[in-house]
Formats: C-alpha cells, sequence, structure tokens
C-alpha cells in the first residue's frame, strides 16, 4: 500500500512556481552594484516583493532614515535621468567612477551606469584617508561624492604634498548633500570640473547645476515667498525648496535652481487627485497608499474623482491636520507630461492587480 505521506512529498518536490528557500530568486549588493561599505549601515537579507525593483534607503538628512521602494514601472524615469546626469557631466563610456557612497547607485539605478558602459569602485572603508589613497593608486576620471567630504580630502591632500600624485584630469560630481562653497574655488584651482547633483533616493536624480533631469519636474510657488520653489516630481512633492533664478547655479550660468540653498518646505504640499485615466476609484485609493508606504508621501482621493479622465489631474495643497482634507490656495498639476512619475505608480498598482505575485502560504481567504 502506497504511503500517502510519500505521494505528498513527492508532489511537493514537483510543485512548479513554490520555491524552496535555496531556489528562491536572489538579489545581492553585487547584483545591485552597490557592493561597497558604508560606516552607517549593516548588511541584512531581507524578503524583497517581487513587484519592487528595489528597495533602498533615505539618507536620514532630515529624518530617521525611511525604506524606499521603487516599482518596475519607474525604472526607465530613473535610468533616463541617471545617465542624462553622467552625459552632461562629461562623463563618457569606458570611464572609472569612484563612488565613495555606494547607496548613491541606486539613485542611478547600475542600468544606467551598465548602459553608458562605465567601470565604477568604491572606497575600502569609507573614510578621507581611503579616498586619498583610491585617488592617488587608482586614478579615476570621475569621483562622486558628498562634496565636503572631497573638498576636506583634496585639503588633506595640499596639506600633505600629494597634488602631484592627484588625477591630471578629474571630474568631481557632488551628490546627497548640499553644495560646499568652499569645493569651488578649491575644484577651479586644480583645474577639476566641478558639477552639482540634487536628487533623493525616492525619485533619483532630479537637477544638474540647476538643471532639470526630467520632464515632469514642476517648480511651485511656497510658503517661504520671494522666488523660493519647491521641487514636484510628475505630481508628487519632494519637500525640499530652492530659490529660483535665471543664471544663478555656481556651477553653469544655464542652471537657475539653486540647489546648495535647500530648505525643507513648511507647510508640506498634500496631494490630491482629481482625475486619472483610470476605470475605476479602487485602483487610485491603492495607489494613493502605495505612494504613502514606499515613498513616504502623502496621497488623497477627491471625493468627486473623475476616473477615464484624458490625463491625470493632481491638486496640491498646504497640509492640513491629519484626517482633514486640506484647504488654502491650491496648485493644479495635469498630465501627461507634468505626471509621468504618478502614472508610472499607477501603472506598478495596475500590474501587480492584474499579475499579483501571490505566496499560497498567505491566504486572507475565510
Amino acid at each position: 500500500m502506497n504511503d500517502p505521506i510519500a505521494t505528498l512529498e513527492w508532489l511537493l518536490q514537483a510543485q512548479q512556481g513554490i520555491p524552496s528557500l535555496e531556489e528562491m530568486p536572489r538579489r545581492t549588493l553585487i547584483d545591485k552594484g552597490i557592493a561597497g561599505p558604508t560606516a552607517a549601515h549593516v548588511i541584512e537579507e531581507i524578503h524583497t516583493p517581487l513587484n519592487l525593483a528595489l528597495v533602498t534607503f533615505t539618507t536620514g538628512s532630515s529624518a530617521f532614515q525611511n525604506i524606499v521602494g521603487m516599482t518596475h514601472s519607474e525604472l526607465p524615469l530613473r535610468i533616463a535621468a541617471g545617465k542624462r546626469a553622467l552625459a552632461e557631466s562629461g562623463v563618457t563610456a569606458g570611464q572609472r567612477l569612484l563612488i565613495t557612497y555606494a547607496p548613491l547607485i541606486n539613485v542611478f539605478t547600475r542600468q544606467a551606469l551598465d548602459e553608458n558602459h562605465l567601470e565604477w569602485s568604491f572606497l575600502p572603508r569609507s573614510c578621507r584617508d581611503a579616498l586619498l589613497i583610491a585617488l592617488c593608486r587608482q586614478q579615476p576620471n570621475v569621483v562622486v561624492g558628498e562634496s565636503s567630504f572631497l573638498r576636506a580630502t583634496l585639503e588633506q591632500a595640499l596639506k600633505m604634498g600629494l597634488v602631484s600624485r592627484l588625477p591630471k584630469n578629474l571630474t568631481l560630481i557632488t551628490a546627497g548633500t548640499p553644495l560646499d562653497a568652499s569645493l569651488i574655488p578649491l575644484s577651479a584651482s586644480l583645474g577639476y570640473p566641478l558639477h552639482d547633483l540634487y536628487g533623493c533616493q525616492e525619485f533619483g536624480w532630479l537637477a544638474l547645476n540647476g538643471i532639470p533631469l526630467r520632464d515632469d519636474i514642476s517648480l511651485v510657488p511656497t510658503s517661504q515667498g520671494g522666488d523660493w520653489r519647491e521641487v514636484i516630481v510628475g505630481g508628487l512633492p519632494t519637500g525640499d525648496s530652492f530659490p529660483v533664478a535665471t543664471g544663478s547655479h555656481v556651477c553653469n550660468s544655464q542652471g537657475y535652481i539653486q540647489t546648495w540653498k535647500r530648505r525643507r518646505t513648511s507647510p508640506e504640499y498634500e496631494m490630491v487627485v482629481m482625475a486619472t485615466t483610470a476605470q475605476h476609484r479602487e485602483l487610485i485609493e491603492r495607489t494613493a497608499r502605495t505612494i504613502l508606504r514606499i515613498k513616504g508621501r502623502v496621497c488623497r482621493v477627491a471625493p468627486e474623482l473623475q476616473t477615464g479622465a484624458t490625463a491625470t489631474h493632481i491638486r496640491l495643497y498646504p497640509a492640513a491636520m491629519p484626517g482633514v482634507m486640506p484647504t488654502g490656495e491650491t496648485i493644479d498639476i495635469c498630465g501627461p507630461r507634468h505626471s509621468a512619475q504618478f502614472d508610472a505608480l499607477l501603472d506598478a498598482q495596475r500590474t501587480l492587480q492584474q499579475h499579483a505575485k501571490n505566496d499560497p502560504a498567505w491566504s486572507k481567504a475565510r
């Protein structure tokens, strides 16, 4: 007589699409292109949903570090901005990039560097001495890092009499924090081109030398008044505000967003979806929850939401008390051009609902 347990064991081994731990797909630091050390993190394996292209974290410059999810639908927007940032910094195929802070690769995405046929490496330890050694030994063509860190390292090279051993041709791309003004004359004295890159883990790179890198960026007035504007990405507020004036960027006379003078917008804007190309309100409500969970942005749905519209319409309000619909002066963001980021997240939510990756062990059926 057949043993029913043995039969079940045989059937279990023959199951398709239900992997064991050893059979699960893995995305390592090497796969993401960020296999470099940092002093601010611990390496931890996590279960990442298949509907996310990758998981990363905010830098913690304005609050506690927060988890950020990136959907597959967003990848083209982020890759295009990363490639544009590199091209407009004069970075060419085959050049060697030295990245001082490994998670910055997530803002470019590895695909942007791969598609530009670039080689990149990291410091063996995340400290100034390691950067100075790497500059002298590896002779990179480009270094990407936080501006004060680069400035302090180059000053150390001057004090130690090591300028002759530094790369003769080196492009400096500052990222992660507002540009350190002291780096501007220092880089000029060494003959190093300097570029100021602004962006965030939530949305990727947004501006280079005061010029937007994406077509879905809007600059809207803030309570600071005057020339201050907040950066809105495809309908989603960043919470970052800058003075805006023609020909005012220190790294490019054509730049107009003074990204080294960043302030947090207060009160922050909340976004309310007024109209959508989606046919059902439930899809937009789920998209709004997704935006809150993976981007940390409050997204509301108007009671009078128009579905089946020809383009997305998002209205921005100054933030209100929790649970209260915002009021006050509004700003309208209309698609398709200026709502690309929101539309990508809507597409991701639609795809998830049509092709859900469910685990049979987690059933909510009653």
